[in-house]
């Protein structure tokens, strides 16, 4: 699957990647992901580019999600950036929590 995202609030970013997932599964609740993606534009008034590495598990309904920025992707003004990220899922949308140092 192509990823193909907007962010909007501290971080005003467009990113692109790809993801390939496992949802075939013996029991319905249970599957597994992985992804990377680019993203490009502004972090708090810094502008650059950084990778995302996800990880996602969901083990009969239980969720565990690791989203990580890549060690030294950050570019331009993001030079440095470490953080992770978490998603909280609702039907009408993803909203993102960025945790962040540069």
């Amino acid at each position: 699957m192509l990823l193909d995202k907007q962010f909007m609030g501290d971080l005003e970013a467009h990113s692109v990647g790809q993801m390939l997932a496992a949802t075939n599964t013996a029991v319905s609740d249970s599957a597994g992901y992985v992804a990377i993606e680019e993203v490009t534009g502004t972090l708090n008034g810094r502008t650059g580019s950084f990778k995302l590495q996800h990880y996602g598990l969901l083990n009969r309904g239980e969720q565990q999600l690791i989203i990580t920025v890549i060690p030294d992707s950050g570019t331009d003004q993001l030079t440095g950036l470490n953080g992770s990220m978490t998603i909280t899922v609702t039907e009408e949308e993803h909203l993102y929590n960025f945790m962040y140092t540069i």
